[in-house]
C-alpha cells in the first residue's frame, strides 16, 4: 500500500515537469526567427507569397494567439496526435513509431550494458583498493569520461568492424547491428557508475551494521551482497534515471554513425527542413522519457530504502 501511495505521488509530481517541458519547447520554437507557415510552403516545395503564407497561417492556426495555440498542441498531445509532417506529409505518430523500436533498442541495451558492466568492476574496485584492479578501474574512468563518443564510434568500426570483421557495419537487421551502438554509449557510463559504485561502497563499509555484521561472524561477502550493495547502489540508480533521457537524446549522433534506421536520423532531416511538428514531438518524447526515467529510479530507491516511502506518507499526513 505505501508503495501505491508513493508511486502515485511520483506520478502526481510528472505532471508539471511534463506541463513545463511543453510549453518551453512550443516557446522556443515560436521566438525563431523562422515563420512556420513559411517553413511548411518550403517543405512543400510551393514559392511563399503573401496570399499563400496568410492562407497556411490560418489553415495551421497560426493567426490565433499564443495561448490558444499552446492549448490546441496540448489537447493534441493528450490524443497522442503530434501533427502532420511538413516534409513527409505523414502524421509525426506514424513516423515516430516506426522508427522508436530501433532507438528504444538501443537506449536500453546500453544502459543493461552500463549497469551489467559498471556494477561487477564497483565492486571489484571497491574491494581491491588501491591494487592492480583498481588502478584499472580508473583509468577506464579516465577514458570514459575522456573519448567523444564520435570518435570512439570511429574507432570501435574501424577495429571490430573493418579490420576484424567481427560486426556489420551499418544497418538495423539482426541484434548484433545494435552491440556496437549500445556499446558506444555505454562507455562513458560505465567508468561513471563503477567509480560512483566504489566510492559508495568505502564508504557504507565503515558504516556501524557493517562492522556489527562482521563481529557476528558474518562472511564478508554475505555482507556485501545483503548489506552493503543495497545501500551502495543507490548513487548508480539515481544517475541510470538520470541518464535514460541523456542516452536517448544520444542516439541521435549514434545513430547517424552506423546509419540506424531510428529516430536521429529523422530528427536531424527534420531540423534541416524546420519541420516543426517533428521537432516538437521529438523533443517532448526526449522530456517524456527523461521523466519516466526518473520515476523508474524513485521506485527502486523506494524498494530499496524503505524509509522513502515511510517520510512520502509522513509528508502527506501532515498537509
Amino acid at each position: 500500500m505505501k508503495m501505491l501511495v508513493y508511486v502515485g505521488h511520483r506520478l502526481l509530481m510528472m505532471v508539471p515537469v511534463l506541463l513545463g517541458a511543453t510549453f518551453v519547447c512550443f516557446l522556443l520554437l515560436r521566438l525563431t526567427s523562422v515563420d512556420p507557415a513559411r517553413a511548411y510552403l518550403s517543405a512543400s516545395n510551393v514559392i511563399p507569397t503573401e496570399e499563400t503564407v496568410n492562407a497556411i497561417r490560418v489553415q495551421l492556426g497560426l493567426d490565433q494567439p499564443f495561448w490558444k495555440q499552446y492549448v490546441r498542441w496540448l489537447w493534441q498531445l493528450c490524443q497522442l496526435d503530434f501533427g502532420t509532417s511538413f516534409f513527409t506529409k505523414i502524421p509525426v505518430a506514424r513516423e515516430m513509431a516506426a522508427r522508436l523500436p530501433v532507438t528504444a533498442s538501443i537506449t536500453l541495451l546500453s544502459l543493461a550494458m552500463a549497469v551489467c558492466i559498471s556494477i561487477p568492476l564497483g565492486i571489484i574496485s571497491a574491494l581491491r583498493k588501491n591494487l592492480i584492479i583498481d588502478h584499472i578501474c580508473r583509468l577506464l574512468a579516465f577514458l570514459g569520461a575522456s573519448l567523444p563518443q564520435f570518435w570512439l564510434a570511429y574507432l570501435l568500426i574501424y577495429f571490430l568492424a573493418v579490420k576484424m570483421d567481427w560486426f556489420p557495419l551499418r544497418g538495423g537487421d539482426t541484434w548484433i547491428h545494435y552491440v556496437l551502438p549500445s556499446f558506444t554509449l555505454a562507455f562513458a557510463l560505465i567508468s561513471t557508475y563503477s567509480r560512483l559504485l566504489r566510492t559508495s561502497m568505502l564508504e557504507s563499509m565503515d558504516h556501524p551494521f557493517v562492522l556489527y555484521a562482521k563481529a557476528r561472524g558474518i562472511h564478508t561477502y554475505i555482507i556485501i551482497g545483503r548489506h552493503v550493495l543495497r545501500h551502495a547502489i543507490r548513487p548508480v540508480v539515481i544517475a541510470a534515471g538520470m541518464n535514460l533521457g541523456k542516452l536517448f537524446a544520444g542516439t541521435v549522433i549514434v545513430e547517424q554513425i552506423f546509419a540506424m534506421p531510428g529516430m536521429g536520423g529523422f530528427f536531424l532531416e527534420s531540423v534541416y527542413h524546420r519541420d516543426y511538428p517533428v521537432i516538437q514531438g521529438f523533443v517532448f518524447m526526449m522530456a517524456f522519457v527523461f521523466v519516466v526515467g526518473n520515476l523508474i529510479s524513485d521506485v527502486i530507491q523506494a524498494y530499496l530504502d524503505p524509509r522513502l516511502m515511510r517520510e512520502t506518507a509522513r509528508r502527506q499526513s501532515v498537509k
